[in-house]
């Protein structure tokens, strides 16, 4: 009956879990602003820029 109060390798299951969910949003992010940067959308950050150093 060890095996069950036996609890080091959920600590870093856990570890394991968090840093994967991390990398899932690091990546998602990385491709929405990868869009954006590229101008293949609608949006396009280059005259945004343009746009703001115009106005101030």
């Amino acid at each position: 009956m060890d095996f069950v109060k036996d609890e080091k390798g959920q600590g870093a299951a856990e570890y394991i879990l968090l840093f994967g969910g991390v990398i899932v949003i690091a990546i998602a992010a990385l491709l929405i602003y990868r869009a954006y940067f590229n101008g293949n959308t609608g949006l396009n950050a280059a005259s945004d820029v343009n746009t703001v150093r115009n106005t101030i």
